[in-house]
């Protein structure tokens, strides 16, 4: 069976996209992120889906693409930060490593800016985002079978540590 060796969620601004990447390339594994693969299904970016068809329809297709990628994909998988809203995907998730980036709304701000192609942002940034990360919370603690902060952390300093917990569990060690 093929299947991810770890699977990272959090809020955005956690470092899902920058760690993974960082964190494949230790493990010598590939990457994947499922608002990557939403956007090359719809043809156009996430922004344009909630603009064009609404919410509901990009968590049709966010909900499709995690249930593709958990099954298919056998490297790092990044889900999108309300991907845990569904209960659909949080079930999914049951038996995955599954690695929760938990990062405070400071770190968070500076690493979104202000909600540059980030619909879920596009008003009230700050205010958005600290809700979010607040609804969130308890949907990420419960998929996740590890949780690593990356507040003041470098991608390559989380890739390290993130490496190291996946070989010491076996789970990575090929």
């Amino acid at each position: 069976m093929i299947r991810p060796v770890c699977v990272l969620v959090g809020a955005p601004g956690s470092g899902k996209t920058t760690v993974g990447l960082a964190l494949a390339a230790a493990l010598g594994v590939a990457f994947r992120d499922t608002d990557t693969d939403i956007e090359q299904l719809a043809g156009k970016p996430i922004p344009e889906i909630f603009v064009d068809e609404g919410e509901d329809h990009f968590r049709t297709l966010e909900r499709a693409a995690v249930a593709a990628a958990l099954a298919s994909h056998p490297g790092v998988l990044a889900l999108g930060g309300g991907a845990v809203l569904a209960e659909e995907n949080r079930a999914a998730l049951i038996g995955h490593t599954v690695v929760h980036l938990s990062v405070e709304l400071p770190d968070a701000v500076k690493r979104v800016g202000l909600g540059a192609g980030r619909p879920l942002l596009a008003l009230n940034p700050r205010a958005t985002l600290k809700h979010l990360m607040e609804q969130r919370r308890p949907l990420y603690a419960e998929v996740a079978t590890a949780t690593v902060v990356t507040d003041g952390r470098t991608p390559e300093e989380l890739a390290v540590e993130l490496a190291a917990l996946l070989t010491a569990d076996g789970r990575a060690a090929r």
